[in-house]
Formats: C-alpha cells, structure tokens, sequence
C-alpha cells in the first residue's frame, strides 16, 4: 500500500480501517458520499444557471416556492426513516420477517395520509404563500403545481429507512445522481431556450418525483425480497403493544422536525416575510454553497445512525464514543479544507451566478460558522434516540429556535439577510453544543449503569 505524503495522513488512514465498525460506516457512506459529492456538483450547476436565466429577486422567488412546499410537507411529517430504521432494525436482527413487515407497512400508511393532509394544507395557504412571500399574488399558480412535489413523496421517507436497513444505499445513491442529472438536463433546456421561472420550477418538480417514485418502488421491492410477495399481508396488529412506543417516537421525531421547520427549513420564508425576495436572492446564493458544504456529511448521519443504534443495543459503549469520534474526524476532514476555500475564493465564486450576486459573499461568511458547527457534530441529534432521549433534542431545539426567532424579529427587517444568516448560525452552534454535552454526559452515565463490552477489532 502506497504511503500518504501528508504527516500523520497513513497513521489516520490504518485507524480508520483497523476497526470493523468505521468500515462499514464508510463503505456504506462511500456510495451515498460519491453520490452526494456528485449531486452537490450537479445541484450547484443547476443553481448557477437558475440564478443566471432568473436574477436575483426571481431566484428568491424560486427559493421562497420550492421551501414553501417542503416546509408544508414536514409540518406533517414524522420523519419515518427513523422510526424504520429503528424498529425494523431491531425485529431484523431478531429474524422477525412478519413483526418488521407490519413495522413498514405502519410507517407507509401513516406516511401516505399525512402526504395527502400537507396537499391540502397546501392548497388552502398557498394564496397567503404568493401574497405575503412572493409579494405577488400572481404566483399563486406556481405555488400550487410545485406543491404537487408533497402527494409525489407518499411512502419516500420509510422507504429510504427500509433501504438503509438492507444496505441498499447504493441504490439511494444511484437514484439521487439521476434525480440530479434529470434536473439538471431540464434547467439547461429551460437557460437555452430563455425560459422563466415556470419552466424552472417545473423542472425541480419533475426531478423531486422521479426521486420520489423511484424510492418506494425500490424499497417495495426491497420489502418483497426480503420478507416474499405476501409482506403487505402483515397484520398491524402485530406491533400493537408497542404502540405507545412508536407513537412516542414518531411525535417526538415531528416535534424535532417542526422545530427545525420554523428555523432552518423555513430561513428563505422569514426572510422574504420580514425583508424581500431580493434579500432572499442573495441569501439563497449563500445557502447554496452551505449546502455543498453540508451535502458530503449528510451521508454520514444515517450511516453513523445505523452502526451507532446496533452498539447502544448491545451495550458496548466503548464502539459508541469510538463510532462518534471517528465520525467527527471524518467530518473535519472535508469541513475544515473545504471551509477555507470558501473563505478564501467566496468572492469569485459568487460572481460565477453573476456580479449583481456579489454581496451574497459576507452572508456566506456569517452561515459558515454554523455550519462547521453542524458538520463536526453532525450524529448531536440522532445519537440520543437510541439511547431513549428523543425528547431531549426538542427541548433544546425549541430554546435555540426561540432566541433564533426573537432575533429575526428584531434583526432581520432592518438588516436583511445578514442578520437571517447570523441567526442561523447561533441556531446551529446552540443545538449542536448542548446535544454533545448532553451525550457525554448520557455515556458515562450509561458505562457506570451497565457492563462494558470489548471494542470489535
């Protein structure tokens, strides 16, 4: 094996090989990382000619109408990927075909009805949506045809838990590249032939649906290969003893998204209520290298999830701290390099969507800090669910939001979007170092309940 040039570069490299755990955290992380990276690279091109066919106040547009859909459909949304990943794993790893069966067959049932309750939840606030965030009425239609994206998600979020049980990630990762390119190829059309904001939101629609139909055919196959044709049959009543259980579980997991949702999945809408599409424009720009920074990790949470959820059942707390520091490390060594160069080619960077986008860069300034925050400790939230606190990340969600909140109220109608970005930077740095106090705290506590098993080598 050749050596690294780096110092202490092949040290890292043999550690992080040298232990099974942190293997199949990056080989199931490497097919959905490669094609995050590739989607993030695809995605930016898609913003770039967006923002250049578009301008500024119509690319805000654009922003304010795609995370006016998304932000409708997590007001219902219980996160059931977790909720999948958690229980299916545990009748999995029991041999329990017919108990994880009902298990999917629940979260699918719940996931279609509250699709359907968002679609019309939709329909009926999207006039108030071009009204008072567009600030004209006359998009009202767009509203409505991009928010056709919620009934397309139907069973989309446990069937990407299911896939992640069965190590189908790459699967995941092959359909998101063509989502990507699918966008990509209908944004291009639109930037040739001169097209405007509808043919632009109508190529984001199409690519959410194919993502979204592809998902659930996946995973239903997944089901059937797995379990056989008859899974569907499962009776639900299987799981009715746990009821309270999922219950708990999936209202908390909503709770922890709903307080995200009047956060960070809902910055674009405060900022166009408070200040203007033209504010949102520039921070929309921003928030698209943010994303290319986040984008690599992400992978990293459900793949971390999975391994660390194993190893909290089985007690051994010494694979958890190893899991979560080596997790962290990994980050770091995308978000630390990749951060300076945002700092120190932002401002060339930005221009590539047009000049008039250049005051976009001290915006990307004030989010980075957050976002390096959220990206060293990205496993703060979902590392406390298994051990049995999905409670406690709401709380503490729900503090960071109100100080965020107060100070956009106060803040962002005179300052626009520099203000917006450094609320959300507070936001992250509150939630993601309070989570990790409280998980240091809750793994010693649980080493001194319960025996330690030895660390797999």
């Amino acid at each position: 094996m050749p050596t690294l040039p780096i110092p202490g570069a092949q040290k890292l490299l043999e550690r992080l090989r040298s232990n099974p755990l942190t293997v199949r955290v990056l080989r199931n992380t490497s097919y959905v990382f490669s094609a995050s990276t590739l989607s993030a690279v695809l995605s930016m091109l898609q913003s770039i000619m967006a923002g250049r066919l578009l301008g500024v106040e119509a690319f805000g547009l654009l922003g304010v109408i795609t995370q006016f859909s998304s932000v409708i459909n997590k007001i219902t949304s219980f996160r059931m990927s977790e909720l999948v990943v958690s229980y299916i794993g545990e009748y999995t790893s029991k041999g329990d075909k017919r108990h994880a069966a009902a298990v999917f067959k629940i979260a699918g049932l719940g996931e279609i009805t509250s699709s359907f309750l968002a679609f019309l939840i939709l329909l009926a606030l999207a006039p108030l949506g071009a009204r008072y965030l567009a600030k004209d009425p006359q998009t009202v239609e767009l509203f409505m045809i991009y928010g056709l994206s919620v009934v397309m998600n139907l069973i989309s979020e446990s069937a990407t838990g299911l896939l992640q049980i069965f190590d189908r990630f790459r699967t995941i990762a092959m359909i998101t590249v063509a989502q990507s390119i699918v966008t990509l190829l209908l944004i291009g059309i639109a930037y040739i032939y001169k097209g405007d904001l509808f043919q632009v939101v109508l190529a984001y629609l199409v690519g959410k649906g194919l993502w979204a139909g592809s998902i659930s055919i996946a995973a239903l196959w997944t089901a059937r290969a797995e379990w056989g044709p008859g899974w569907w049959k499962s009776p639900l009543s299987l799981v009715l003893n746990r009821k309270r259980d999922l219950f708990r579980f999936a209202i908390s997991t909503n709770l922890s998204g709903t307080i995200n949702l009047v956060t960070r999945d809902s910055d674009i809408l405060w900022l166009t209520a408070l200040s203007s599409p033209l504010q949102a424009g520039y921070y929309k720009v921003a928030k698209a290298f943010m994303n290319v920074l986040l984008i690599p990790v992400t992978p990293l949470i459900s793949t971390t999830y999975r391994e660390v959820a194993r190893e909290v059942a089985a007690k051994s707390w010494k694979n958890v701290r190893y899991l979560l520091r080596s997790g962290s490390l990994i980050s770091a060594i995308w978000t630390v390099p990749a951060s300076l160069g945002l700092i120190l080619f932002g401002p060339w960077l930005v221009q590539i969507y047009g000049s008039e986008f250049l005051p976009a860069y001290p915006i990307l300034l004030i989010l980075l800090v957050g976002v390096i925050a959220a990206n060293i400790i990205y496993w703060s939230r979902s590392v406390l669910l298994p051990l049995g606190m999905p409670d406690f990340p709401v709380k503490v969600g729900f503090i960071a939001a109100a100080i965020q909140i107060v100070g956009m109220l106060v803040l962002v109608p005179r300052w626009g979007a520099p203000m917006m970005a450094l609320m959300m930077s507070v936001f992250f740095v509150i939630n993601s170092t309070t989570l990790l106090w409280k998980t240091i705290l809750e793994l010693r506590r649980a080493e001194d309940d319960y025996p330690v098993n030895e660390i797999e080598e």
